[in-house]
């Protein structure tokens, strides 16, 4: 590739990439700073800087600032990830799709949760319960908290006729999120509402996102004994 054709952060990208892999540049080893890149490949310094940014956050790169930036030592590949929209899910599968509301209640959640969601004294919540199944059969089963002060339409849309998944997805646009995955044994309620034998094995979605400084939502997905979850690297 000539210098004249590095135009874009992503041809920046894929030569940064080359020289890694190449190891042109070897593992610990520090890369030229910014300035440097963006003369050699005849660019704007910010094309250079989204370039390595990207690659830091796919764990080719460490960053730090004031210390330069190095080639990783123990380069790690990260799964791509992104929130699902649980009826798109479903009919991806070639499966009608169905979604019935099971609770909607303004409350306050415990206070474990307050403290994760960084909540404010201001702060007014909906809890909102529901089932979404597939071909008829529930699918998962979702028991969500939704903060009212950061996502004010939650109030009118009541999620009687649609998911709180699929309404946040299109109206709540989130900054940063934290989540968890992990096996528990079905409870009264979620092995009633799954269908599925009390203490049966389900795999379990915890997750929390934010706007900036402010909590959209926090829900647990309870999914049906059988579920699998892919993702790529």
């Amino acid at each position: 590739m000539t210098v004249g054709e590095f135009k874009n952060w992503q041809a920046v990208q894929d030569e940064v990439r080359r020289r890694i892999h190449a190891r042109i540049w070897a593992p610990g080893e520090m890369i030229p700073n910014e300035q440097d890149l963006a003369e050699e490949f005849g660019c704007a310094r910010a094309t250079v800087n989204r370039a390595l940014r990207n690659l830091s956050d796919a764990g080719l790169l460490e960053r730090r600032r004031k210390a330069g930036t190095r080639v990783a030592l123990h380069p790690v590949r990260k799964a791509t990830l992104s929130i699902p929209m649980i009826r798109k899910e479903i009919e991806d599968r070639g499966q009608s799709y169905g979604y019935e509301r099971l609770l909607y209640r303004r409350g306050t959640p415990p206070e474990a949760l307050l403290r994760q969601l960084k909540a404010r004294e201001s702060d007014h919540f909906v809890r909102v319960k529901s089932v979404q199944t597939a071909d008829g059969t529930p699918f998962v089963f979702e028991d969500r908290w939704v903060n009212l002060t950061t996502v004010p339409g939650a109030a009118e849309e009541g999620f009687a006729d649609t998911s709180a998944n699929e309404w946040l997805l299109t109206h709540a646009p989130f900054t940063e999120g934290d989540i968890a995955f992990f096996a528990a044994s079905a409870s009264d309620e979620v092995a009633e509402t799954l269908g599925c034998e009390m203490g049966a094995a389900i795999f379990v979605i915890d997750r929390i996102t934010w706007d900036n400084d402010r909590s959209i939502t926090s829900v647990r997905q309870y999914f049906r004994p059988g579920y699998r979850m892919q993702t790529s690297i």
